[in-house]
C-alpha cells in the first residue's frame, strides 16, 4: 500500500547529523557555510544531508535570527523579456551568495501590488528589489521606506527615498528617437501605446518625445489604448486604427519594441514601404532576438547588468558595506533598417 502523505516523516537537521556522525550545531554550520570544520566532515555532513533528501527549514531560521535568506523581487510582469533578463542578472549573483529570490507579480495592479508587498514582508526578507515607474499606493510606499531591510528600486530614474535607484532615464530615451527622427528629416510623426496611465516610465518617454519634436514645430499624433496589452497585437490593431485616420504619417515611435513588431509586421503585410514610406522605432532592445531580415531601431537598455547591479546594492547593504552603483546605465540607440 503507498504510503500516505500524512504518514511520511520530514529528515530533520537531527537526522543528518546522526548520519554523518556531528553533533546538530557542526551540521547546521556545514549547511550554512559557516565555522572552521574541515574538508573531510564537510562533505560527511553534505553527504548524509543528500542521502536522506534533507531540505533546510530557511523560514524557521528566520523567525529566530529576524531575517531569511530571501531577496523579494516585485515586477509588473515576468512574461516580459525585460524584466525576465533583469531577474536573471539578479539570480546571477545573488544564488552563488546563498540567497533565493522570491517573485511578486503586480501586473501594474497597485491592490495587488500592496497585496504582494505585505505578503512578502511576512515572510522577514534580507532586502527587495521594486520596480519603479507605477502607481505605488502612500501605504505601500510608506510600508516600504520604513521596514527594516533594504529596499533598491529599479527601472525608474526618479527617486523614490529607497536604499538605492538603479535605473536609466527614460526621458532620454524618448528625446532620443525624437532627435534621430528630426535628423531624419520626418513631417509627420506619431506614437502609438497602451496603458500610459500605469506605465509612467513609458508615459515619461512619450511627454520627452513630442517635447523635443514641438520644439522644432512638429506636431505628434498620438494613438494609445489604456485597456490594450502592451503587446505585439496591440501593436498591430492601433497601427490599422493610425493609418486609417492618419495614411500620411512618415515615422512612427512605440512604447516598446514588441508593439513596434506588431506594428512592423502590419504595415508590412499592408504593403507600406518601411522606411522609405515610414519609419518605424521601439524601445527596450528586446526586438534584436525575433530580427530575420528586419532590424528594428530601438532604444537599448542593459537589463541583464542593471539586475545583476541591483542584486549587488542589495546585497551590499545587507553586509553594511558602502556601494557606489553604475551611474552610465544610459539608453543607447541602436539603428536598424526600419528608419
Amino acid at each position: 500500500m503507498d504510503q500516505s502523505i500524512s504518514d511520511l516523516k520530514r529528515t530533520t537537521l537531527a537526522d543528518v547529523a546522526a548520519r554523518a556522525g556531528v553533533s546538530k550545531m557542526t551540521a547546521s554550520k556545514v549547511l550554512r557555510g559557516t565555522g572552521s570544520i574541515s574538508a573531510q566532515t564537510r562533505e560527511r555532513v553534505r553527504a548524509a544531508a543528500r542521502d536522506l533528501s534533507y531540505v533546510p527549514n530557511r523560514l524557521a531560521g528566520s523567525l529566530s535570527s529576524n531575517r531569511s535568506h530571501i531577496v523579494a523581487v516585485v515586477l509588473p510582469s515576468i512574461n516580459d523579456a525585460v524584466f525576465g533578463d533583469v531577474v536573471s542578472g539578479i539570480n546571477a549573483v545573488i544564488r552563488p551568495e546563498g540567497y533565493l529570490t522570491f517573485i511578486g507579480e503586480s501586473h501594474f495592479d497597485t491592490d495587488l501590488e500592496d497585496e504582494i508587498i505585505q505578503t512578502v514582508l511576512s515572510l522577514q526578507p534580507a532586502g527587495m528589489i521594486v520596480t519603479g515607474g507605477i502607481r505605488r499606493s502612500e501605504r505601500a510606499s510608506q510600508l516600504l521606506k520604513s521596514w527594516p531591510c533594504p529596499i533598491i528600486q529599479i527601472w525608474d530614474e526618479q527617486d523614490a527615498g529607497y536604499d538605492g535607484n538603479i535605473a536609466p532615464s527614460h526621458a532620454d530615451a524618448g528625446r532620443m528617437i525624437a532627435q534621430h527622427f528630426i535628423e531624419k528629416g520626418v513631417r509627420k510623426p506619431a506614437y502609438i501605446g497602451a496603458e500610459l496611465k500605469k506605465d509612467l516610465c513609458a508615459a515619461r518617454r512619450r511627454e520627452a518625445f513630442k517635447e523635443v519634436l514641438t520644439g522644432v514645430g512638429l506636431e505628434l499624433i498620438d494613438c494609445t489604448d489604456e485597456d490594450m496589452p502592451r503587446q505585439a497585437g496591440s501593436g498591430s490593431k492601433l497601427i490599422q486604427d493610425l493609418m486609417r485616420q492618419h495614411p500620411d504619417i512618415d515615422a512612427l515611435y512605440c512604447l516598446n519594441d514588441a508593439m513596434a513588431l506588431g506594428a512592423l509586421s502590419w504595415l508590412h503585410g499592408a504593403g507600406f514601404a518601411v522606411p522609405d514610406q515610414i519609419a518605424v522605432a521601439g524601445f527596450n532592445g528586446t526586438s534584436f532576438e525575433h530580427s530575420v531580415r528586419t532590424r528594428l531601431t530601438t532604444v537599448h537598455i542593459e537589463r541583464h547588468a542593471l539586475g545583476q547591479e541591483a542584486a549587488r546594492a542589495v546585497l551590499a547593504s545587507i553586509r553594511g558595506e558602502v556601494f557606489a552603483p553604475r551611474e552610465d546605465f544610459v539608453a543607447t540607440l541602436v539603428q536598424g533598417n526600419t528608419t
